[in-house]
């Protein structure tokens, strides 16, 4: 959902409407911003109030909002007026926290229950069409405007070395970005552009434009084996990022060095958990899933909280597929600077080493409430560095 929020910025401020945005990845008012590094997507209320009042102040015409289903249980989405609401999709996510999947549905329902009870006169819902939970959103909303975008009304979708194009609404679209979540993604910023009545040539200028966001199919280095950072930490975006980065490297546009397509080339995890009673039953789907998906894998610390980290690690080596075993390495690395230095010093020319799980995220959380700085693209330019000084 960050991402989205990114892109339906950039298209308004192409429109030339001046923004606020507060997500996952950032604060922005006008062009003021700064570095989201609470370890929340969305502060408390009075954070989230005195955002919006200093957003008015400054004169922005709209403020763009990630709302999280945590977030909606502890209240914070409450006393704003929404003007529209987005759903991309569901998928199973801090279940502990809500108790069940079911829970965690209607928590995301009740963004739109807000969003029905805005005193603002015109209220939006988009919806992804190709959700599976679609129908259960839709039957519950009764709003005059409920807006669906799916990915049937594309043509002529391909990705190349460094972008993606596709046809929608018989214009040619260019983007920096790949994979069908990202597909999903311009779709829903198309989505609610095209409801403020927003010209498509502006849209497409400002999908064009889109530059992408830190920690999110992030490429450290193309050549002569790729690097990349993603935040993908529930099994459904994992199995997203690497089925997309599959699919470039079968192509051969992974590399920008073409001579380094050739058989043979690896895929190189680093995949960790987070710890604290944090969704521990996605642990071993997401060890299957990198064994279905990669060559070698480094299971490692990601935020381990409270939780021994090696127990966090033996919970998502319990899911290993079996029948890979015998052709798959797996590491136990605990330190995560050293797994992911492992990876690259393992990597060899057209390979793919993918780092998921904190994306851009600035802090690692431990025990007692303890927190380090940390950064996954600069660990790994620095063991990259490290690797090229010593060839």
């Amino acid at each position: 959902m960050t991402t989205v929020t990114e892109l339906i910025n950039t298209i308004l401020e192409v429109a030339g409407y001046k923004t606020a945005v507060l997500n996952s990845a950032r604060f922005k008012i006008g062009d003021a911003k700064q570095p989201n590094t609470t370890g929340t997507t969305m502060p408390g209320r009075f954070f989230i109030q005195k955002f919006l009042r200093d957003a008015a102040d400054q004169r922005c015409r709209y403020a763009i909002i990630e709302v999280t289903s945590q977030g909606i249980i502890q209240h914070r989405h409450r006393f704003i007026d929404f003007d529209s609401a987005i759903l991309t999709n569901l998928a199973p996510e801090h279940i502990e926290a809500h108790g069940s999947f079911e829970k965690y549905r209607r928590s995301k329902l009740k963004l739109f229950r807000s969003l029905m009870k805005s005193r603002k006169p015109r209220r939006v819902a988009i919806l992804n069409g190709d959700d599976k939970n679609f129908l259960y959103f839709r039957e519950r909303l009764k709003l005059r405007e409920v807006l669906l975008f799916t990915a049937k009304a594309v043509k002529e979708y391909q990705e190349k070395a460094d972008e993606m194009q596709f046809v929608f609404d018989r214009l040619r679209i260019t983007m920096n970005s790949f994979g069908q979540c990202n597909l999903e993604n311009a779709l829903a910023a198309i989505a609610f552009a095209r409801s403020r009545d927003i010209p498509m040539g502006i849209i497409c200028d400002g999908l064009t434009k889109f530059s992408g966001v830190p920690g999110r199919f992030e490429f450290v280095q193309r050549s002569p084996f790729a690097v990349i950072v993603d935040y993908a930490h529930t099994p459904d975006s994992l199995s997203a990022i690497y089925a997309a980065v599959k699919r470039l490297q079968e192509n051969g546009n992974l590399n920008l060095i073409t001579n380094f397509h050739e058989p043979g080339t690896r895929f190189l995890c680093v995949l960790g958990a987070s710890g604290g009673g944090r969704d521990a039953w996605k642990r071993p789907l997401m060890g299957k899933i990198a064994s279905d998906f990669c060559d070698e894998i480094m299971l490692t610390t990601e935020d381990p909280h409270d939780e021994d980290p090696e127990k966090i690690i033996k919970d998502i080596r319990t899911g290993v597929n079996p029948a890979v075993s015998g052709v798959l390495d797996v590491y136990e690395v605990v330190d995560r600077k050293k797994a992911i230095a492992m990876a690259i010093r393992h990597a060899r020319p057209g390979d793919a080493v993918i780092i998921t799980g904190k994306g851009s995220e600035p802090w690692m959380f431990l025990a007692k409430g303890q927190k380090i700085p940390w950064s996954d693209k600069e660990t790994a330019r620095g063991a990259i560095d490290k690797q090229e000084m010593n060839s």
